[in-house]
């Protein structure tokens, strides 16, 4: 009996020792690189965006997704503390999909803009004519010329299309929602 409690901690002793010693080791080509990942673990990378059908060879977006943050961060922490309503880009196959919503939305719009028709109905029945069912299109009066959209444009990925309509143009722009926020809408709390 004795002899076996003897041997199972001496095995016991040499399994730690095999941990311990493969913790915190470093391989030499690891450290020559900068300490990049073991082969088959996932890294992140930068999204890829590329020219999308369409577009100008020189894109310059202005959507509200793709406003810089400030470098210096404000000593109040107010970017830090509103950053829930910072929107996401789009990047890839889902920044050409809002795209191509945008340059819908807006030709959709145009005819009522040209006629003067600033009616949040006749807006939203112009959306829901792109095939945008009846809860992905919210409108709303903007003032006496102008009509406000929000349309729910896709699910997964998550994308949003926002924007105005008043007399002297039609402005979209897409995004894909909002951080802690699993929706298209601006969220008006923070954590």
């Amino acid at each position: 009996m004795r002899r076996t409690r003897t041997g199972v901690g001496m095995l016991t002793a040499a399994a730690v020792v095999v941990l311990v010693a493969g913790c915190g080791t470093e391989r030499a080509d690891e450290a020559a690189e900068g300490g990049s990942a073991p082969a088959g673990t996932a890294t992140p990378s930068a999204p890829v965006d590329f020219r999308c059908p369409g577009e100008d060879p020189a894109p310059q977006e202005s959507s509200p997704a793709s406003a810089s943050v400030p470098a210096g961060a404000p000593t109040d922490h107010y970017a830090e503390n509103h950053g829930f309503r910072v929107p996401f880009p789009l990047h890839g196959r889902s920044r050409c999909d809002g795209l191509a919503a945008v340059t819908r939305i807006e030709k959709a719009l145009e005819p009522l803009r040209k006629r003067g028709d600033f009616s949040p109905a006749h807006a939203r029945k112009a959306l829901m004519g792109l095939g945008y069912g009846p809860g992905a299109v919210e409108t709303h009066q903007g003032g006496a010329t102008a009509v406000g959209f929000l349309i729910y444009a896709g699910v997964s990925p998550l994308l949003c299309v926002e924007g105005t309509m008043d007399r002297a143009d039609t402005e979209a722009d897409a995004f894909g929602g909002y951080p802690d926020h699993p929706s298209c809408d601006r969220p008006s709390g923070g954590h």
